[in-house]
């Protein structure tokens, strides 16, 4: 068929411009997704092109196939306030010169039907003279949740729903995560030799693992809406935290939680573009104010102790349109974030190598038993250079 046997050779000639795909944003094809047909798989490819792009938007692609079976079409979200994959779908059918009366829109995720920074994607298949929508999963934003669907339906569209639904929810863990728990999606990224260690003991740690380990690191940070740190990595590391060993459409947002308001007026990160966000537990006006002048959001959120009230970070970060956040803190921070059940899987990359006592991934009390671990499942595990790279998702947590 006409369809699968020029797939390859659509990719090279689309119209669109597709970023780089990292190795970190490509899931493996397992599961039921493994069997669907070439035109689900190029449209769940064209989404993985919008994931380092779209942010607050989820990552949709679309594929616009005509009656004869002809791919006349396809398209990815586009930076947030441009146009969504629908519309790019069919300025690339009119681009190529296609008529798209008649045609099928094999979309990754549900048509939006409401008035945001850009106009409803339904509105626009039906102006086309889309016959049928093929869609991967319903939008979970309330202000779609299934309205697309209807309007389409009510404009004479079949509409069909669930070809590569889990690999669309997966591309879009950080959306789904935000819109139904009003949360982000928190990913702890760790490096560390194969004994544990993630710094000497004297707290050197550059570099433990490899420079093709550091460059996916930086792959993962991309795809993030946010990039989150504690006071203790900024005053022993002084980390920028923005995205430099990959290509990068957009920086994500860095953030730093500083009880203390300790931050540096001069570190590096706050030499990237963009705002930093710092939350406190401090209400000293002085340093706030240095810290406002230098570029910096202040938010104070105290908790007990007088650390950083965590879990009301997460809720703010997903009122501020957090989707994914990439944590790389030191040890104390993660163990903290662990300690409250608020990670939802961890990065991990182990070095071929031992350095005996050092500072470890995350401070976690003693355990009296072994039932009371924390159980988590293996998502992959990949060679990254001379590196091992293992992502592990606490169980049941993706169940939302």
């Amino acid at each position: 068929m006409w369809l699968i046997f020029n797939i390859k050779e659509l990719f090279k000639s689309s119209s669109n411009t597709l970023l780089p795909t990292a190795t970190a944003a490509r899931p493996a094809r397992t599961g039921p997704d493994a069997k669907l047909p070439a035109v689900i798989h190029l449209a769940l490819e064209l989404a993985r092109q919008a994931q380092n792009l779209s942010a607050p938007n989820p990552a949709v692609g679309c594929v616009l196939v005509s009656p004869s079976g002809e791919l006349i079409g396809q398209g990815h979200t586009q930076a947030v306030g441009s146009a969504h994959a629908e519309v790019m779908a069919l300025r690339d059918a009119a681009a190529r010169g296609h008529a798209t009366t008649g045609a099928t829109a094999y979309v990754t995720l549900e048509p939006c039907s409401h008035q945001g920074r850009t106009g409803p994607c339904c509105n626009a298949l039906v102006s086309a003279g889309i016959a049928k929508v093929v869609a991967a999963i319903a939008d979970p934003n309330p202000l779609v949740a299934g309205q697309g669907f209807e309007r389409l339906r009510a404009a004479g569209i079949q509409v069909e729903v669930g070809p590569g639904a889990e690999a669309s929810r997966e591309l879009n863990i950080g959306f789904f995560s935000r819109m139904l728990r009003q949360t982000p999606w928190v990913r702890m990224k760790t490096a560390a030799s194969l004994d544990g260690s993630t710094a000497l003991a004297n707290g050197q740690s550059q570099w433990i693992t490899s420079p093709e380990a550091r460059a996916d690191g930086h792959a993962w940070r991309a795809r993030a809406s946010a990039v989150l740190t504690g006071i203790g990595t900024v005053l022993q590391d002084d980390p920028g935290l923005d995205v430099r060993l990959v290509p990068a459409s957009r920086q994500p947002q860095r953030i730093i939680i500083d009880s203390g308001l300790q931050t540096p007026l001069d570190a590096r990160i706050f030499k990237a573009e963009g705002e930093v966000w710092i939350y406190t537990a401090s209400t000293d006006e002085a340093p706030t104010q240095a810290l406002q002048a230098r570029g910096a959001s202040v938010t104070c959120l105290p908790g007990a102790g007088g650390k950083v009230d965590l879990a009301a970070v997460m809720r703010d970060l997903g009122r501020r349109q957090v989707n994914e956040l990439h944590v790389e803190a030191g040890f104390k921070l993660n163990g903290s974030l662990v300690r409250e059940g608020l990670v939802d899987e961890f990065l991990v990359y182990l070095a071929p190598k031992l350095l005996g006592p050092g500072q470890g991934m995350f401070a976690l009390p003693e355990l009296q038993s072994l039932a009371n671990a924390l159980p988590l499942e293996f998502m992959s595990a990949e060679r990254i250079g001379p590196d091992l790279r293992l992502l592990a998702r606490v169980q049941g947590r993706g169940n939302f």
